[in-house]
Protein backbone atom coordinates (compact mmCIF):
# COMPACT_ATOMS: atom_id res chain seq x y z
CA UNK A 1 0.00 0.00 0.00
CA UNK A 2 2.91 2.26 0.22
CA UNK A 3 2.65 3.57 -3.49
CA UNK A 4 -0.81 4.57 -3.30
CA UNK A 5 -2.37 7.70 -2.07
CA UNK A 6 -5.52 6.97 0.30
CA UNK A 7 -6.59 10.19 -0.62
CA UNK A 8 -6.88 9.39 -4.37
CA UNK A 9 -8.36 5.66 -3.35
CA UNK A 10 -10.80 7.41 -1.13
CA UNK A 11 -12.01 9.93 -4.01
CA UNK A 12 -12.81 6.56 -6.04
CA UNK A 13 -14.35 4.61 -3.47
CA UNK A 14 -17.03 7.83 -3.10
CA UNK A 15 -18.16 7.01 -6.92
CA UNK A 16 -17.77 3.89 -7.14
CA UNK A 17 -21.12 2.72 -7.08
CA UNK A 18 -21.89 4.80 -10.09
CA UNK A 19 -18.95 3.18 -12.20
CA UNK A 20 -21.31 1.39 -14.56
CA UNK A 21 -23.45 4.33 -15.14
CA UNK A 22 -22.90 5.48 -18.85
CA UNK A 23 -24.65 8.71 -17.96
CA UNK A 24 -22.24 9.33 -14.67
CA UNK A 25 -19.04 10.85 -13.58
CA UNK A 26 -17.20 7.55 -15.16
CA UNK A 27 -19.24 8.85 -18.19
CA UNK A 28 -15.28 9.74 -20.13
CA UNK A 29 -14.54 6.44 -19.46
CA UNK A 30 -17.15 4.83 -21.05
CA UNK A 31 -16.67 6.82 -24.42
CA UNK A 32 -13.26 6.28 -24.32
CA UNK A 33 -13.10 2.60 -23.33
CA UNK A 34 -14.17 1.13 -27.16
CA UNK A 35 -11.18 3.37 -28.48
CA UNK A 36 -8.77 1.90 -25.82
CA UNK A 37 -9.83 -1.66 -26.24
CA UNK A 38 -9.37 -1.07 -30.06
CA UNK A 39 -6.04 0.15 -29.64
CA UNK A 40 -5.05 -2.91 -27.47
CA UNK A 41 -6.52 -5.30 -29.32
CA UNK A 42 -5.22 -3.92 -32.64
CA UNK A 43 -1.76 -4.14 -31.19
CA UNK A 44 -1.58 -7.13 -29.14
CA UNK A 45 -4.14 -9.62 -30.65
CA UNK A 46 -6.08 -10.52 -26.83
CA UNK A 47 -7.70 -13.37 -28.12
CA UNK A 48 -6.67 -16.25 -25.86
CA UNK A 49 -4.03 -14.09 -24.13
CA UNK A 50 -3.51 -14.42 -20.40
CA UNK A 51 -4.28 -10.09 -19.26
CA UNK A 52 -4.02 -8.46 -16.30
CA UNK A 53 -5.95 -4.69 -16.10
CA UNK A 54 -3.94 -2.57 -13.55
CA UNK A 55 -5.91 -0.36 -11.48
CA UNK A 56 -8.78 -1.82 -13.21
CA UNK A 57 -11.14 -0.07 -11.44
CA UNK A 58 -15.15 -1.06 -11.65
CA UNK A 59 -14.17 -2.97 -14.60
CA UNK A 60 -15.23 -1.57 -17.65
CA UNK A 61 -11.75 -2.15 -19.92
CA UNK A 62 -11.21 -4.97 -17.98
CA UNK A 63 -14.89 -6.98 -18.93
CA UNK A 64 -14.39 -5.70 -22.52
CA UNK A 65 -10.84 -7.39 -22.88
CA UNK A 66 -12.50 -10.87 -21.23
CA UNK A 67 -15.19 -10.28 -23.96
CA UNK A 68 -12.64 -10.74 -26.80
CA UNK A 69 -11.28 -14.29 -25.28
CA UNK A 70 -9.18 -13.32 -23.39
CA UNK A 71 -7.94 -14.69 -19.33
CA UNK A 72 -7.93 -11.35 -17.47
CA UNK A 73 -7.15 -10.57 -13.87
CA UNK A 74 -7.95 -7.25 -12.64
CA UNK A 75 -6.24 -5.38 -9.72
CA UNK A 76 -7.14 -2.22 -7.30
CA UNK A 77 -6.54 -1.12 -3.97
CA UNK A 78 -10.31 0.14 -3.58
CA UNK A 79 -12.64 -1.89 -2.17
CA UNK A 80 -15.74 -0.61 -3.03
CA UNK A 81 -14.30 -0.21 -6.78
CA UNK A 82 -13.98 -4.05 -6.43
CA UNK A 83 -17.38 -5.09 -5.23
CA UNK A 84 -18.77 -3.36 -7.76
CA UNK A 85 -16.44 -4.97 -10.76
CA UNK A 86 -17.41 -8.21 -9.16
CA UNK A 87 -21.28 -7.41 -8.63
CA UNK A 88 -20.83 -6.42 -12.14
CA UNK A 89 -19.74 -10.11 -13.62
CA UNK A 90 -23.10 -11.43 -12.09
CA UNK A 91 -25.12 -9.58 -14.68
CA UNK A 92 -23.00 -9.65 -17.75
CA UNK A 93 -21.39 -12.94 -17.40
CA UNK A 94 -18.06 -12.19 -18.18
CA UNK A 95 -15.83 -14.55 -16.12
CA UNK A 96 -12.78 -12.35 -14.90
CA UNK A 97 -10.57 -12.45 -11.69
CA UNK A 98 -10.14 -9.47 -9.41
CA UNK A 99 -7.73 -9.24 -6.49
CA UNK A 100 -7.31 -6.47 -4.49
CA UNK A 101 -3.39 -6.34 -4.16
CA UNK A 102 -0.54 -3.85 -5.12
CA UNK A 103 0.74 -4.40 -8.52
CA UNK A 104 4.41 -4.29 -7.33
CA UNK A 105 3.67 -7.23 -4.53
CA UNK A 106 1.38 -9.22 -7.31
CA UNK A 107 4.75 -8.93 -9.96
CA UNK A 108 6.86 -10.24 -6.92
CA UNK A 109 3.98 -13.28 -6.87
CA UNK A 110 3.61 -13.68 -10.48
CA UNK A 111 6.67 -12.58 -12.57
CA UNK A 112 6.66 -13.20 -16.33
CA UNK A 113 2.77 -14.28 -16.27
CA UNK A 114 1.30 -12.23 -18.47
CA UNK A 115 0.74 -11.89 -22.26
CA UNK A 116 -0.17 -8.34 -22.39
CA UNK A 117 -0.36 -5.78 -19.46
CA UNK A 118 -2.40 -2.26 -18.88
CA UNK A 119 -2.66 0.24 -16.51
CA UNK A 120 -4.86 2.68 -18.08
CA UNK A 121 -5.53 6.46 -16.41
CA UNK A 122 -3.58 5.25 -13.04
CA UNK A 123 0.02 6.46 -13.61
CA UNK A 124 -1.21 10.40 -12.62
CA UNK A 125 -2.63 9.41 -9.06
CA UNK A 126 -0.11 7.33 -7.97
CA UNK A 127 3.17 8.94 -5.91
CA UNK A 128 5.70 6.90 -7.68
CA UNK A 129 4.73 6.72 -11.13
CA UNK A 130 7.36 4.89 -12.21
CA UNK A 131 7.72 1.99 -9.85
CA UNK A 132 3.87 0.97 -11.00
CA UNK A 133 5.55 1.12 -14.72
CA UNK A 134 8.84 -1.27 -13.25
CA UNK A 135 6.29 -3.60 -11.68
CA UNK A 136 4.20 -3.76 -15.26
CA UNK A 137 7.31 -4.65 -17.41
CA UNK A 138 8.02 -7.43 -14.60
CA UNK A 139 4.31 -8.91 -14.95
CA UNK A 140 4.83 -9.28 -18.09
CA UNK A 141 6.50 -12.19 -20.09
CA UNK A 142 9.30 -12.01 -22.52
CA UNK A 143 8.27 -10.07 -25.52
CA UNK A 144 4.56 -9.03 -23.96
CA UNK A 145 2.96 -6.43 -24.50
CA UNK A 146 2.61 -2.80 -21.99
CA UNK A 147 0.26 -0.52 -22.13
CA UNK A 148 -0.30 2.82 -20.46
CA UNK A 149 -2.19 5.94 -20.60
CA UNK A 150 -2.32 8.91 -18.81
CA UNK A 151 -2.13 12.89 -18.95
CA UNK A 152 0.59 14.95 -20.82
CA UNK A 153 2.11 17.97 -18.59
CA UNK A 154 1.39 21.07 -20.38
CA UNK A 155 -0.52 24.37 -20.71
CA UNK A 156 -2.47 22.77 -23.05
CA UNK A 157 -3.16 19.73 -21.01
CA UNK A 158 -3.68 21.89 -17.98
CA UNK A 159 -6.78 24.12 -20.04
CA UNK A 160 -8.23 20.97 -21.69
CA UNK A 161 -8.32 18.35 -18.82
CA UNK A 162 -8.74 20.56 -15.84
CA UNK A 163 -10.14 23.63 -16.62
CA UNK A 164 -12.08 22.42 -19.23
CA UNK A 165 -13.19 18.68 -18.65
CA UNK A 166 -13.67 19.33 -14.51
CA UNK A 167 -14.95 23.72 -14.52
CA UNK A 168 -16.42 24.10 -17.32
CA UNK A 169 -17.91 20.75 -19.73
CA UNK A 170 -18.06 19.19 -16.08
CA UNK A 171 -17.20 15.95 -18.04
CA UNK A 172 -15.17 15.40 -15.04
CA UNK A 173 -15.65 15.82 -10.73
CA UNK A 174 -13.59 19.14 -9.92
CA UNK A 175 -10.76 17.47 -8.24
CA UNK A 176 -9.95 14.28 -9.96
CA UNK A 177 -6.81 15.32 -11.46
CA UNK A 178 -3.77 17.40 -9.90
CA UNK A 179 -2.10 18.86 -12.79
CA UNK A 180 1.70 18.63 -10.81
CA UNK A 181 1.27 14.73 -11.19
CA UNK A 182 0.53 14.71 -14.86
CA UNK A 183 3.39 12.92 -17.09
CA UNK A 184 5.04 13.73 -19.92
CA UNK A 185 5.39 11.12 -23.04
CA UNK A 186 9.24 11.32 -22.87
CA UNK A 187 9.50 11.03 -18.77
CA UNK A 188 7.15 7.86 -19.48
CA UNK A 189 9.00 6.63 -22.18
CA UNK A 190 12.32 6.52 -19.65
CA UNK A 191 11.20 4.69 -17.21
CA UNK A 192 9.76 2.28 -20.01
CA UNK A 193 13.23 2.13 -21.02
CA UNK A 194 14.33 1.72 -17.01
CA UNK A 195 12.10 -0.61 -17.09
CA UNK A 196 13.23 -3.59 -20.04
CA UNK A 197 10.65 -2.06 -22.19
CA UNK A 198 10.60 -0.81 -25.92
CA UNK A 199 8.40 2.12 -26.72
CA UNK A 200 6.80 0.75 -30.05
CA UNK A 201 4.02 3.59 -30.77
CA UNK A 202 2.80 6.68 -29.15
CA UNK A 203 -1.07 7.69 -29.71
CA UNK A 204 -2.95 10.56 -28.62
CA UNK A 205 -6.63 10.75 -27.67
CA UNK A 206 -8.38 14.25 -28.20
CA UNK A 207 -12.18 15.20 -27.56
CA UNK A 208 -14.03 17.32 -29.65
CA UNK A 209 -16.61 19.78 -27.64
CA UNK A 210 -18.35 20.82 -30.47
CA UNK A 211 -19.81 16.67 -31.81
CA UNK A 212 -19.13 15.60 -27.94
CA UNK A 213 -16.60 12.55 -29.80
CA UNK A 214 -13.09 11.57 -28.92
CA UNK A 215 -10.70 9.91 -31.29
CA UNK A 216 -7.19 8.96 -31.63
CA UNK A 217 -4.81 10.67 -33.57
CA UNK A 218 -1.13 12.34 -33.62
CA UNK A 219 -2.02 14.64 -31.51
CA UNK A 220 -0.47 13.94 -27.41
CA UNK A 221 -0.25 16.68 -25.86
CA UNK A 222 -3.14 16.16 -23.47
CA UNK A 223 -4.17 12.25 -23.33
CA UNK A 224 -1.85 9.49 -25.01
CA UNK A 225 -1.40 5.75 -24.63
CA UNK A 226 1.84 3.82 -25.72
CA UNK A 227 2.32 0.62 -26.42
CA UNK A 228 5.74 -0.87 -24.88
CA UNK A 229 7.17 -4.57 -26.39
CA UNK A 230 9.36 -6.32 -23.03
CA UNK A 231 12.60 -7.23 -24.62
Amino acid sequence: MSNADPVEIEKFSQLAHKWWDPNSEFKPLHEINPLRLGYIDRIAGLSGKTVLDVGCGGGILTESMAGLNATVTGIDLADKSLQVAKLHLLESGKKVEYRKVAVEDLAAERPGQYDVVTCMEMLEHVPDPAAVVAACAKLAKPNGHVFFSTLNRNPKSYLFAVIGAEYILNLLPRGTHDFAKFIKPSELAQWCRDAGLDVSDVTGMSYNPLDKNYSLGRDSSVNYLVACRKG
